[in-house]
């Protein structure tokens, strides 16, 4: 029998909601966020930005309980990069964001990030802090991928389920 996947997006804002929403339609998937109150709205199928409207599935579990992590085995970080005054990105919610899925990361896991970021951030500084913070080897015992942002924030014509999706692996 093959594994059933249990995917976990980590961060449910524009990009983040949409992903667990299309995911959930095939497989469990564990949406988590942060912010408490954003997890109650979404528990009640409702989404204060108004980027999509949504009915739960019995696939889909949000939470903002780090601990509801352990099942997953691909993380999926869709977490800000906001710059900062001086144009430069801040990437401290992605460096937490990592280093909550390290957390709970186990061999043959697959961490996939889907944030802005420059050219080499998820292996110059992401990769590096997972096998740090977890004690695994990056392409031995975890894996990693990059799927670029391609949403565009209320824009209702091309949706996450309408759009191609670009997506690279490190094996």
């Amino acid at each position: 029998m093959p594994k059933e996947n249990k995917i976990a997006i980590i961060g449910l804002g524009y990009v983040g909601l949409p992903l667990a929403i299309a995911f959930s339609k095939f497989y469990k998937v564990i949406g988590f966020d942060i912010d408490t109150d954003r997890v109650n709205e979404l528990n009640d199928s409702f989404d204060s930005n108004a980027d999509i409207s949504f009915e739960i599935n019995e696939n889909i579990k949000f939470t903002d309980k780090e601990k509801d992590l352990f099942v997953a085995d691909i993380y999926i970080i869709t977490v800000p990069t906001p710059v900062t005054s001086k144009n430069i990105p801040d990437l401290s919610i992605l460096e937490r964001a990592t280093k909550t899925v390290a957390t709970y990361l186990r061999k043959g896991d697959i961490v996939i990030y889907e944030s802005t970021v420059y050219p080499g951030v998820t292996e110059d500084i992401c990769v590096p802090e997972l096998e740090r913070s977890s004690g695994l080897i990056f392409n031995k015992d975890f894996f990693c991928g990059y799927s670029p942002e391609r949403i565009n924030p209320g824009d209702k014509d091309h949706t996450v389920t309408k759009i191609l999706k670009v997506t690279s692996g490190s094996t």
